[in-house]
């Protein structure tokens, strides 16, 4: 594992990588992966999350009015969209359409700004109950639907953990404006249920970092389960000094996976390693605050050649807000207090039917029935 170091950088580098983001996005709220490339609603997403993190709250909303304007009737976004709302790639995918919820919630937890809860929750509630009808028997998500409405054949470990986090989060968004959605919280226990106990209905991705380490970033495992899991792979994907592979065969170190192992590591508690890694994943950073998105060693080229993109300076800005709680929404994947779900198939009760009544009340929020929940793929 790594030694531990207390180096940490702070505020201070986020300010620069904010302004990379927002030089990128366009007029009409989209935030591509760098000018003139491509966007999928995920990625568009987390940069709109870094954006709310570093106080850019206007050019935050317009990207949420972005998502407003091309979701379809049915609730959902296709993959890639280039500028002036083209489709690049029509297929849905289910995880891209959850992972609104996610950044709604976020953006609450930053502001307070009950006005917008109210004004994206249609938003979040279609696509949620969009995503919700494409769970298999097993509990899993299915990865992807054509635009005909075929479905895909089978469930993604990462998508599916992805889609359990933004599970929780529309479901916190539903407590906090009074609504219920017991059919939420029964699909987030069955997707939980799923990831925890590897129902079988996922395909097999096993050299991807993401299928590593997302069922930890998410809260989908007990703290010992989560820990071994880490552990378990932890010299398959990590370049000591450098970062965490993409791919577990391939010397391609990504500030991405790299900044969300991180989260994952502050959520089983390794602080100290956490921000070493993050340390290392700094080698990316431009002068202007952009990141390169992969560097391959040892011959340190770039790939893809050249780039760097807003989702990996949106990763990185998220993850020094986890490490350094640069905003009120620092605590959002590691402080264990989103709702659960209900799991109908666990073994013990009742800790592991936890829905969002049974959540505890802070101070700040007791005098507004509002629940304690703080703040890729």
């Amino acid at each position: 594992m790594i030694t531990p170091s207390r180096a940490v950088v702070g505020g201070c580098l986020i300010a620069e990588t904010i302004e990379s983001i927002r030089a990128v996005q366009l007029q009409d709220g989209m935030i591509p992966w760098f000018a003139g490339g491509h966007t999928d609603p995920w990625n568009h997403v987390e940069a709109a999350m870094a954006l709310t993190v570093g106080g850019a709250l206007q050019d935050a909303g317009r990207a949420y009015e972005w998502l407003r304007a091309t979701q379809r009737p049915d609730g959902s976004w296709h993959t890639y969209y280039l500028a002036n709302g083209q489709v690049e790639e029509p297929r849905i995918d289910t995880n891209v359409c959850a992972y609104v919820a996610t950044g709604v919630w976020h953006y609450f937890l930053v502001t307070r700004d009950s006005g917008f809860l109210e004004d994206l929750w249609p938003s979040v509630e279609r696509a949620i109950d969009f995503v919700v009808n494409w769970q298999r028997p097993g509990g899993e998500l299915v990865w992807s639907v054509d635009p005909d409405g075929t479905p895909g054949s089978y469930g993604l470990l990462t998508g599916s953990s992805s889609a359990y986090f933004s599970l929780r989060c529309a479901i916190a968004c539903a407590f906090q404006l009074g609504r219920e959605h017991p059919d939420w919280e029964l699909a987030a226990g069955r997707l939980r249920h799923a990831i925890a106990h590897n129902g079988g209905g996922f395909a097999s991705k096993d050299e991807f970092a993401m299928d590593w380490y997302y069922p930890v970033l998410v809260g989908a495992l007990d703290p010992d389960t989560a820990s071994a899991r880490i552990e378990e792979r932890w010299s398959e994907f990590v370049i000591e000094q450098r970062g965490v592979r993409c791919v577990s065969d391939r010397p391609w170190v990504t500030a991405a996976e790299t900044a969300e192992c991180t989260i994952a590591l502050v959520a089983v508690g390794r602080r100290d390693e956490a921000a070493t890694l993050l340390g290392w994943a700094r080698q990316h950073r431009w002068p202007d605050g952009s990141y390169t998105t992969g560097i391959v060693y040892p011959g340190q080229s770039t790939y893809p050649p050249g780039e760097r993109s807003s989702y990996t300076a949106a990763a990185m800005v998220l993850a020094e807000d986890c490490l350094h709680t640069l905003s009120p929404a620092a605590q959002l994947f590691v402080d264990g207090s989103l709702p659960c779900g209900l799991d109908l198939d666990a073994e013990s009760e009742p800790e592991s039917r936890l829905s969002t009544r049974r959540l505890p009340v802070c101070a700040e929020c007791s005098s507004s029935n509002s629940p304690e929940l703080s703040a890729r793929s």
